[in-house]
């Protein structure tokens, strides 16, 4: 068994075998091993067009997938939303930028860690995504619009502190 059990799509690895060179973002290498059951974790944060975009290149060059490769239902998802939010807020940061990829890996372990984060269960209700993605979306539009007018208190994108005592 092989599990991958944190990170996201924005890095990856490249495994060798013989004169074949195969590049994974998020499935665990073991997957190029037919016995090998390979397992993404709940730790991991999953870009569901990246996964799928993984899958279908894999398929393609004879790597079967079917039956050996199991995902956590409880993964977060990488959203649309992660990847402006990731976007804006390295464009708010300016010249102290930390050079994100953009994929909105950092986001999504907000969300994840602040319990609001979408997970892969939630793609088998589509009225429970659908209100979620919704409500997600809004928040993001307004992050945005506040960061077109640069950081201000009220738009909530400076840090803030809590008054001594009240934390």
């Amino acid at each position: 068994m092989v599990v991958r059990t944190q990170g996201g799509n924005n890095a990856g690895h490249t495994v060798l075998i013989g004169r074949k060179k195969y590049v994974l973002h998020l499935i665990p290498s073991g997957i190029l091993r037919k016995e090998k059951a390979c397992v993404i974790g709940n730790g991991v944060v999953i870009d569901p067009v990246s996964l799928v975009e993984e899958i279908n290149g894999l398929r393609k060059i004879g790597v079967n997938v079917d039956g050996n490769l199991f995902i956590s239902e409880t993964s977060h998802l990488v959203c649309p939303y992660h990847r402006e939010l990731d976007e804006q807020r390295e464009i708010l940061k300016g010249k102290n930028k930390i050079g994100t990829t953009k994929r909105g890996i950092g986001p999504a372990y907000g969300d994840k860690a602040a319990r609001t984060g979408l997970r892969m269960i939630d793609l088998v209700n589509p009225a429970r995504f659908e209100r979620c993605s919704s409500l997600r979306s809004k928040r993001t539009t307004k992050f945005s619009k506040a960061s077109a007018r640069g950081p201000s208190r009220s738009s909530g994108c400076t840090p803030r502190t809590a008054p001594p005592g009240t934390a």
